[in-house]
């Protein structure tokens, strides 16, 4: 949930002082000293402040989770809920300048999964919806998870009850909408579907 972009000389808590062009690498960015509930995401060297999660947000990201990682118990895929960094265009000098905290992750490649997070793109992603999300923010995702080669990329909306997925095939995207009375199907693992009527409960 990004909620504006950082500008060098507004934070104070910074361990490293800004650069001119306000672009920034991840060893840039692991560096950072930041206060409880701080969190920023790096896209392409800009830095994005995101919003705190709601309730409702966390409920069903809990039970997504929960779902994923009953299905993954005893296979080689893993899923890790945010806070959690994910390096999409991983370097091993720390160069890369793209960090991004999605909602959910899936990573399926174990030498992907290193120590301070996802080494590369995840083979799925999901990202929550809250109020402060736009358009545009969604757009750039959308091209940005394509263009590090993510498999699926989920979008759910709590206030309509709908889920997007889009899927990257060979170049190209395809996307399928689902409402809240149904199940969607995980692209990635053919066997697996995730119920919808539990992610939605009464009481959210």
């Amino acid at each position: 949930m990004l909620t504006g972009r950082f500008k060098g000389n507004i934070i104070s808590s910074m361990s490293a002082l800004p650069k001119d062009d306000e672009l920034y690498t991840y060893s840039d960015y692991k560096g950072w000293e930041l206060s409880e509930g701080e969190r920023f995401e790096l896209i392409y060297g800009e830095a994005f402040a995101m919003s705190a999660p709601n309730s409702q947000h966390q409920e069903i990201q809990m039970e997504l989770s929960s779902q994923f990682h009953n299905y993954l118990r005893g296979k080689p895929c893993k899923v890790y809920p945010a806070p959690f960094d994910v390096r999409l265009f991983y370097k091993e000098n720390e160069s890369d300048d793209t960090v991004v905290q999605p909602d959910i992750s899936i990573i399926c490649d174990e030498k992907k999964r290193g120590y301070e997070g996802c080494r590369g793109a995840p083979d799925l992603i999901i990202e929550i919806l809250s109020p402060s999300n736009t358009a545009i923010e969604m757009y750039r995702k959308l091209n940005l998870y394509q263009d590090a080669g993510v498999k699926e990329y989920w979008i759910v909306n709590p206030e309509n009850k709908v889920f997007t997925v889009y899927c990257f095939l060979q170049g190209a995207i395809k996307f399928y909408t689902f409402n809240k009375d149904t199940v969607v199907p995980v692209g990635i693992f053919p066997d697996f579907k995730i119920s919808l009527e539990q992610v939605f409960t009464e009481n959210q």
